[in-house]
């Protein structure tokens, strides 16, 4: 079904919690912003909204406040093939066609001129990096299916999960796949040699004990030299993996954490009080927003030898070393749509079951 210009279109004066629900029930990264009498203002993409949120902004800040001024429109009088050109160029998801009375009489999408998928990076922007897929679990909270299957084999979208995974790295560039397996190792192997996929090019890592999210990485100490990929093998992510690499060699992190933005309505009014029991304030039904580790992560390669040997060690372990040493640990934010997590089965059944 085709977008509407109402879906795509916000007001100035809402707020960053507003458009990232929108973008979430709409499936879409970028919104056009409009004043009050339903001019053109500005474009708002997701990437605007993860810097303002990364400079600690509050979700109930104002779009108008965070905006950026180097956009691009397009207008009656421009030729189509040089719209394309610029929306090919910036990876545009859409584009406004704008008259010069500041009036939005068209909207390009990237669909309509375009076969190749938005999301595909450019062969000179493609990442090239490790990827790290914890495989090992034995899946209890979806069980009795894992107790047929290993839990990085559940079908999801006409495949199995762990490869939907690995097709989103496939994306960037991504070829090079350490699968950590331990439960119904031999099942998982058996079915990637059959399946023989050109673009996998996997190396098992075998646990002979269960050894948490990163006790086997230790196995990787002379394995892996550069910035590395984890994820665990019940996530998809659906963001921009390059933003979140770029991100993390820009502020020169040791590991980044992608986060969901996850909200929690609050079904009453709440109450502030000070001394004696005073108000301060009133809020009706407000939202509770958190920060929520998705289990995705990108690791600077000289961590795996802070791995202690053959033992349980989880990988939260890991980052509260590192953060209490003072190092630098960043925190990538998504939006709560982003992150489709089917570890249980309530998960799996509300998204891949719904038929």
């Amino acid at each position: 079904m085709k977008t509407t210009f109402q879906q795509i279109s916000i007001r100035k004066d809402c707020s960053l919690q507003h458009a990232l629900k929108q973008m979430d029930e709409i499936n879409r990264k970028l919104l056009i912003v409009l004043n009050e009498n339903d001019s053109f203002f500005s474009l708002l993409s997701i990437g605007d909204i993860q810097r303002a949120i990364i400079r600690n902004l509050p979700l109930n800040t104002k779009i108008s406040e965070i905006v950026r001024q180097d956009i691009t429109v397009a207008h009656p009088e421009d030729d189509l093939e040089k719209v394309k050109q610029r929306m090919q160029i910036r990876r545009n998801e859409l584009m406004p066609v704008i008259d010069s009375q500041n009036q939005i009489i068209d909207v390009i999408f990237w669909e309509d001129l375009f076969e190749e998928k938005r999301s595909a990076l450019p062969e000179d922007k493609k990442l090239n990096l490790p990827v790290v897929i914890m495989a090992g679990g034995r899946g209890t909270r979806l069980a009795p299916l894992t107790n047929v299957w290993p839990k990085p084999l559940i079908p999801v979208n006409q495949k199995t999960i762990v490869e939907d995974i690995m097709d989103q790295f496939v994306e960037i560039g991504c070829n090079e796949f350490y699968l950590s397996v331990n439960y119904k190792a031999e099942v998982i192997q058996q079915y990637f040699d059959n399946l023989n996929n050109p673009f996998y090019k996997i190396t098992y890592i075998r646990e002979e004990k269960p050894l948490g999210t990163a006790g086997s990485l230790y196995l990787l100490k002379d394995k892996i030299h550069s910035t590395f990929f984890v994820s665990n093998c019940d996530i998809l992510i659906e963001e921009d993996y390059a933003s979140i690499y770029e991100y993390h060699k820009t502020h020169q992190n040791e590991i980044t954490i992608v986060a969901a933005i996850k909200s929690f309505p609050i079904p009453y009014g709440t109450i502030e009080t000070g001394d004696g029991g005073q108000l301060k304030s009133i809020q009706e039904k407000p939202e509770l927003s958190f920060k929520i580790n998705t289990g995705m992560y990108i690791l600077e390669p000289d961590l795996i030898q802070e791995i202690p040997e053959n033992e349980f060690f989880h990988i939260t372990t890991l980052i509260e070393n590192v953060h209490n040493e003072g190092r630098k640990v960043g925190v990538f934010p998504i939006s709560e749509g982003s992150w489709n997590d089917i570890g249980t089965w309530n998960e799996y059944i509300k998204k891949f079951m719904k038929d």
